[in-house]
């Protein structure tokens, strides 16, 4: 391992820790969701869009606007419906009598962090300029490009696909999620706090600055990453297109085709940034295993025969993780 000196090293884990503040502001208006949290303040730390998904009223729109209302961002909530328009996102042109000439209305998307709720809702027009969005960091109006703030992030909530009204998402777009990420319902207990958190609701601090995002982001790509690692990062998302080599001829038929190269970029970045939540400078096996659920079960297209089998994505991973051997 390279070695690292002291100051470094405690740089890490005091820039950590203001992150840990960040967990304990969140959890004082969500409850539960415990597995979530971590996942959303990745996605921040390495500048990458995120999916919720889940059924409605689990608490996936409300989770994102106390996070926005902690960093102290700009903050835009799209209401994804049927009927809406590339222009009610991005902007149009609008034509000035008075000036008699075309204006720019810039749309919702211009914010630091944009709350695309219910994104499977939308038709294919409306996720076609997103993705330009999502992958280049700006949008075109007209015949003007204008890049959007930094950091930009687009955390979407989707309904399950078997809902109604519902449209499945473009592979292309699909992709470009860091993470997608399951919220279930709350336990018992937890559904109780929720019940005495509405008659006693608290305030949010903010507890971040965008120059701290930023330094922490810069930290996160310091994370020293072993070749082992590398490695089996690869060997991992490798066993997605090609399970035969990694002796997973069971699950073979149930993959139509794996995770691109993006996913492996993901699964590298992701790892960065799970062990800098803990505090460390550098990167375990442990780290790859917790975040690849997360990283890969949206990139693996299933076939028709892991659909008749009830095979999910999930299912896939733990196969994989189990195969592939740690270094």
């Amino acid at each position: 391992m390279q070695s690292f000196s002291e100051q470094y090293i405690a740089h890490v884990k005091s820039e950590s820790a203001a992150f840990q503040l960040l967990n304990a502001e969140i959890a004082k208006v969500i409850v539960g969701q415990q597995d979530t949290i971590p996942f959303v303040l990745m996605a921040i730390l390495c500048n990458g869009h995120i999916l919720l998904e889940g059924v409605p009223g689990v608490a996936k729109t409300t989770l994102i606007k106390t996070v926005s209302s902690a960093l102290g961002l700009s903050f835009k909530r799209i209401q994804f419906t049927p009927d809406l328009l590339p222009a009610d996102l991005i902007g149009t042109l609008i034509y000035n009598q008075k000036t008699q000439e075309f204006e720019t209305r810039k749309g919702p998307i211009f914010a630091n962090l944009v709350l695309a709720d219910e994104i499977n809702r939308a038709p294919a027009k409306v996720q076609s300029a997103l993705l330009e969005a999502m992958q280049e960091h700006q949008v075109t109006i007209g015949n003007n490009t204008f890049k959007l703030e930094e950091p930009f992030l687009v955390f979407a909530t989707q309904n399950p696909i078997e809902q109604e009204g519902t449209y499945r998402l473009p592979e292309a777009q699909v992709d470009r999620f860091m993470f997608k990420i399951k919220v279930d319902y709350p336990t018992s207990a937890e559904e109780k706090e929720i019940i005495r958190r509405v008659f006693n609701p608290v305030s949010i601090v903010k507890v971040l600055t965008p120059t701290a995002i930023r330094t922490a982001q810069e930290l996160v790509n310091q994370i020293y990453v072993n070749d082992k690692i590398v490695d089996y990062i690869t060997a991992i998302v490798f066993a997605t297109r090609k399970p035969e080599q990694s002796k997973l001829e069971k699950i073979a038929s149930f993959i139509s085709y794996g995770a691109s190269p993006r996913a492996t970029l993901s699964l590298y970045h992701a790892s960065r940034a799970h062990a800098f939540l803990k505090g460390r400078h550098f990167v375990t096996p442990d780290d790859v295993k917790i975040v690849a659920p997360a990283v890969l079960r949206h990139r693996i297209a299933l076939s028709y025969e892991a659909e008749a089998h009830q095979t999910t994505g999930d299912d896939i991973v733990r196969a994989i993780l189990a195969a592939v051997p740690a270094p």
